[in-house]
């Protein structure tokens, strides 16, 4: 497995990963479905600035990590928040590490001074994840997406580069 940055190339595997996790989980709020035409376009805007990485084996992709800034405003010009999708067989296998060391260094790089998650309280393995990383729990806002009916809380977690 390599880590890369992420390449239009990459576009349809990752609109596929991604739709997994909106259409299978609660660990993201949002139900609109990623396309591959979507992805392609946010990959070539972006270029790498965005921070846009892929873990592959050949042309396999397992997982990807994407960041970019966490609010509009030259205040937050240095505070990034991060997405962070694993097909299955890429979870436990030092997948997520290694595409997360990659987004940090990247972005500490840039300047940036600290990488913000947004993980959902149904996700108990995303907060554990992030907090084996360092991340520390900042805040838990409640009830404020709501996903096949349910309302969820967003948890905050955040780590200085």
């Amino acid at each position: 497995m390599i880590i890369r940055p992420a390449i239009v190339a990459d576009a349809a595997q990752i609109a596929e990963i991604w739709n997994v996790m909106i259409t299978e989980t609660l660990a993201t709020f949002t139900t609109e479905l990623k396309t591959p035409k979507g992805m392609a376009e946010r990959i070539a805007a972006h270029g790498n600035q965005s921070g846009s990485f892929v873990a592959a084996t050949g042309a396999q992709i397992s997982g990807f990590v994407t960041y970019g800034q966490f609010r509009a405003g030259p205040g937050y010009r240095h505070s990034m928040e991060h997405s962070i999708v694993l097909r299955q067989h890429g979870r436990q296998q030092g997948t997520g590490r290694a595409l997360m060391a990659a987004a940090e260094a990247h972005a500490a790089e840039c300047g940036h001074h600290t990488m913000i998650a947004g993980v959902s309280s149904a996700n108990p393995d995303g907060v554990a994840f992030h907090a084996a990383l360092g991340y520390a729990h900042v805040a838990r806002i409640p009830e404020v997406g709501r996903k096949n009916g349910q309302w969820l809380d967003l948890v905050v977690m955040q780590k200085i580069l």
